[in-house]
């Protein structure tokens, strides 16, 4: 598809007298001929990752305007190329993705029903209402900013590839929405790794909000050209073009002094001088100043003779509507009929004040005329012309989308019917990811105001609209509606719900937790009081710190057995809740499993309580979670996890969400031994919250957990760098979502650095404070086991002590990877036959677990221990397998500890990748022995019988599993190496992973 992709209009300004010259212009216009061309040139020659950023800036009046329409006509004349146009609108800046809705509507609206499958994907129900392409439809439920900017980038990612080499253009960005310019700010970093060239003009004139964006946009550019004011001898050139030899020197010189090099400016001016019939002339230079301040500043008056006033009442209603003008909107809204609308048009074509575009709607000739009539325009009738255009906007079938703007400059009446319009138009705004546009117009309905029995629910809409954008703004409005009388019941339990959520999020778990208890009180029982009940439990779960730990516990298990059916989703949130709890205690993993199963449903969860479902959040959820990532039923959470970024994905929810569940599959990923994997999930998640905001509570839980990822890997300095980046060390959040335990991480960091003092004061200081919260969990805050690791030099007795304490509690929670763990730990206290025998059982225990870099490390501290014992042929087998299967993890840290054993004990450390015989056919295995023997091909097809093609191929099969060459296959196999001329080894058939 080549051609604009948007019907505005490209007439310049004089009909050929007063012309729209780009002089002073040519590095602009070369910069952006270059840039059109070598894109174009690039993706001809295959080329992808070949975008470029192009910026014009400058003062109102410097032709940025004529630039950027000089830049698509050069992008339209190359054979292919797609041009994308869009234009930012004064009077449209409240309008949520007007401008994407411009730019991008007209291309992916004519795609093909294919072409839209493969270009949207799963994103379709969340860009298409963004854009336009269809309204939001169902039960409008808000959707995440980011999660529709994510989407968005799926779709030019798609797109750009389809519709390559394509330039995309935005002028006047400076009125761009929010919306619209918050994609942008991130585009201008994609673009460039597609076959796009963005072309952005502004005046840098950015609302305090935008700042940022725009700042973001300029460190990304490759060019940036700042138009600057003509010099004399161009505006000489410029007055000369329109009156000729008759204009003298001094004359051009006054011009140029009295518009201070302005282009549009000087325009203005000659079109006076020429409407007077004024000689170019010395004499007549007093006259300019006046002609200038006419021209410049452009009064009712001066419109009003130049126009008439049945044509000036057009002018304000196109004024009024901004850009992309459709004329029988205009006519409505000032109260025209076709044929005197039209002769309106006519007179102000006649004027230059509009142009028609191809599509058949009209535009301003310059934004600064349509600014300038706008302003004109007295008070009453401003307002006035706004109601008309929201009613005739809505009766003509367009949405409240559009209309809401023009509510917005309306005056309040006290009138329901425009409180129930803007309500509901919020609704639609945040079912497009446009909070701010939402919040604008609650706020509105606020002041009309509405009847004094809606105000309180008008007031918590408005806190719910700020829930992802506006976390404190949404804490005082949520009082505010909670302290008026008009919430029902319901509202009042939803309301106080989520306040008790923007202040958890918040890190002010103890407020939440608060609010949520003294609401109960207040509450009639049944599921409302019941909701608060779990959630006040939740938030004080969470909490850092807490007074009455074991007597909330016992609250909550009265709770719990005070349930009927359990088959509400209340009551399954305290079952939830009882579960996590039980976990936390150390309690028999088998208890906090059965809770956690009453709360699935076939091992999934109900829909009452799912991953996206605003009743109770994604907290709860993730407690079921959590409970199996502890209690060994990893394989169960991580499905439920993965169900929570598939969910948050379709749902289009990109920010804590999803940053959330990409923490927890990072957390079972490291419970499971796969940390590679989970260092990329947690590198994600992290990602995601620095978006957000730094320092928030789920940046804190993902760094302890990458921290200990990291040590796991072998990489304890880049561990420590992170800790220190993200300032994870005391003073620790007291109120801070905290899973696993964060001080017991930050002291496993100092003890791999040597620091085993500081380690156990910080490992006494959290056991100290979990016992008094009669939480013994050794896997979620192993303390105790890394406590006596850290005493064993200096103080033995104690030390053995706290392993003994680590694996009495294990055994009570019960799970294999607990005990298995406990004895490993317990085993580093003391030596000889009695470490042999803990990591004896501790290896057997781990074995039975899905706890596969906890199962490696045993089995390298047991081959290690069993060396110290002289037992080496049973040492080099434990190392061997340990090392395997830390290979397989990930651990890089532990597969050099047990190359360094193997090295010690006399063993070759580099056997890695060997396979078992069943891995390979006994064909395969046949060739594979000769093969280690030093027989080429030919005499293995010799010795055996077979075509030389058919050696080939068991070769081939054979090099692909044992993942090496020719040279390294003995050792993969774990067969001796022999020469040619050897003959086979009496143990030739030996099974691998023996020592010959």
């Amino acid at each position: 598809m080549a051609g604009d992709q948007h019907g505005q209009g490209e007439r310049g300004l004089g009909a050929g007298t007063v012309e729209d010259p780009l002089h002073e212009r040519e590095s602009e216009l070369g910069s952006a001929e270059q840039a059109v061309a070598r894109l174009c040139r690039a993706f001809a020659n295959g080329g992808t990752e070949i975008g470029e950023l192009l910026l014009y800036s400058g003062p109102p009046g410097m032709g940025k305007t004529s630039v950027l329409r000089q830049v698509r006509r050069l992008a339209r004349l190359q054979p292919g190329c797609t041009v994308l146009f869009a234009r930012g609108g004064e009077r449209q800046q409240n309008e949520p993705f007007r401008v994407l809705r411009q730019l991008l509507l007209p291309v992916l609206g004519a795609l093909s029903e294919a072409e839209s499958r493969e270009v949207f994907g799963n994103w379709r129900g969340i860009v298409g209402p963004a854009i336009g392409l269809f309204p939001p439809s169902g039960e409008l439920e808000p959707l995440d900013p980011q999660g529709v900017r994510d989407g968005l980038d799926f779709v030019l990612t798609q797109l750009a590839p389809r519709r390559a080499p394509l330039v995309m253009i935005v002028d006047d960005l400076h009125w761009a929405d929010l919306e619209s310019l918050t994609w942008l700010s991130s585009f201008a970093v994609r673009c460039q790794e597609l076959p796009v060239l963005l072309v952005l003009g502004y005046r840098d004139e950015f609302a305090e909000e935008a700042r940022g964006l725009i700042q973001q946009i300029e460190g990304m550019a490759a060019r940036r050209h700042q138009l600057n004011p003509l010099n004399p001898a161009s505006v000489t050139q410029l007055v000369r073009g329109v009156f000729g030899a008759l204009a003298d020197d001094a004359f051009c010189r006054q011009v140029w002094a009295i518009t201070a090099g302005t282009p549009y400016d000087i325009q203005a001016l000659l079109r006076e001088v020429r409407d007077q019939g004024l000689d170019p002339i010395e004499e007549n230079t007093p006259r300019l100043r006046d002609l200038a301040a006419a021209a410049r500043g452009q009064t009712l008056q001066y419109w009003l003779e130049k126009l008439g006033p049945v044509t000036m009442r057009f002018a304000w209603a196109a004024a009024l509507l901004g850009t992309d003008i459709k004329q029988q909107l205009a006519a409505i809204i000032c109260a025209q009929g076709p044929d005197q609308s039209d002769e309106s048009v006519r007179q102000l074509r006649k004027h230059r004040v509009l142009t028609s575009s191809p599509n058949g709607r009209l535009e301003f000739v310059h934004p600064l005329i349509g600014t300038a009539i706008y302003l004109t325009m007295p008070s009453g009738t401003k307002t006035a012309m706004h109601g008309i255009a929201a009613a005739a906007i809505e009766n003509a079938g367009g949405s409240l989308l559009t209309a809401s703007r023009h509510l917005l400059e309306t005056l309040p009446e006290g009138d329901y019917t425009i409180v129930r319009k803007l309500r509901k138009a919020a609704t639609e705004h945040l079912a497009i990811g446009a909070p701010e546009a939402a919040q604008r117009c609650l706020e509105r309905a606020l002041a009309e105001p509405p009847d004094e029995a809606d105000r309180a629910v008008v007031m918590y809409e408005l806190g719910c609209s700020a829930l992802l954008t506006d976390p404190s703004a949404t804490v005082n409005q949520l009082r505010l509606a909670l302290e008026m009388d008009g919430l029902g019941d319901d509202l009042r339990v939803d309301a106080t719900f989520r306040l008790s959520e923007v202040l958890a999020h918040s890190g002010e778990l103890v407020r939440a937790a608060e609010t949520c208890r003294l609401e109960a009180q207040r509450t009639p029982p049944g599921p409302g009081r019941l909701r608060l009940e779990a959630a006040h439990f939740m938030w004080a779960a969470f909490q850092r710190d807490e007074e009455d730990g074991p007597g909330r516990s016992d609250r909550l298990h009265k709770l719990s057995l005070s349930l009927g059916e359990r088959d509400t989703a209340a009551e399954r949130a305290v079952l939830a809740m009882r579960a996590w709890d039980l976990t936390l205690r150390g309690a028999p993993a088998a208890k906090a499993v059965g809770y956690a199963d009453e709360v699935l449903a076939d091992g999934r969860l109900p829909a009452e309580l799912g991953w996206t479902n605003t009743t109770w959040g994604f907290e709860l959820p993730a407690l079921v979670g959590l409970t199996l990532t502890y209690t060994d039923e990893l394989a169960r959470a991580e499905r439920l996890f993965s169900d929570a970024i598939l969910e948050f994905e379709v749902a289009g929810w990109s920010g804590a969400h999803r940053g959330f569940a990409y923490f927890l599959m990072g957390l079972v990923r490291f419970r499971r031994g796969f940390l590679p994997e989970a260092e990329d999930f947690l590198r994600r998640g992290l990602k995601i919250s620095e978006r957000i905001a730094p320092g928030i509570p789920l940046q804190w839980d993902i760094v302890g957990v990458l921290a200990d990822t990291l040590l796991a890997r072998g990489r304890f300095t880049e561990a420590w760098e992170l800790a220190q980046r993200y300032r994870f060390a005391p003073p620790y959040h007291t109120t801070a979502m905290v899973l696993p335990d964060a001080p017991t991480l930050y002291g496993k960091l100092l003890l791999a650095r040597g620091d085993r003092a500081g380690a156990a004061a910080v490992f006494t200081e959290v056991g100290e404070q979990l016992n008094a919260r009669g939480w013994k969990n050794t896997v979620w805050a192993p303390w105790a086991g890394h406590l006596a690791v850290a005493l064993a030099p200096d103080d033995p007795d104690a030390a053995r002590g706290y392993a003994e304490l680590a694996v009495e509690r294990a055994r009570e929670f019960g799970t294999p990877s607990a005990i298995g763990t406990a004895l490993r730990l317990q085993a580093a206290t003391t030596e000889g036959p009695a470490a042999v025998e803990l990591l004896e059982e501790a290896v057997g225990r781990l074995g039975l677990s899905p706890a596969g870099y906890e199962h490696a490390h045993a089995l390298v501290d047991l081959g290690a221990a069993l060396r110290r014992v002289g037992r080496l042929s049973a040492s080099g087998e434990y190392l061997y397998q340990g090392m395997e299967l830390a290979q397989h993890c990930g651990a890089d840290g532990l597969v050099a500890k047990a190359r360094g054993e193997l090295a010690v004990s006399g063993l070759r450390p580099n056997r890695l990748h060997t396979l078992s015989r069943d891995a390979l056919t006994q064909p395969e295995w046949e060739v594979a022995q000769l093969a280690v023997q030093g027989l080429p091909p030919q005499r293995i097809a010799e010795r055996l019988d077979l075509q030389l093609s058919l050696v080939h191929r068991r070769l081939a099969a054979v090099h692909r599993k044992a993942g090496t060459g020719p040279e390294g296959l003995a050792a993969a196999l774990g067969l001796p190496e022999q020469g040619p001329d050897q003959g086979p080894d009496e143990e030739s058939d030996q099974r691998p992973g023996r020592d010959g």
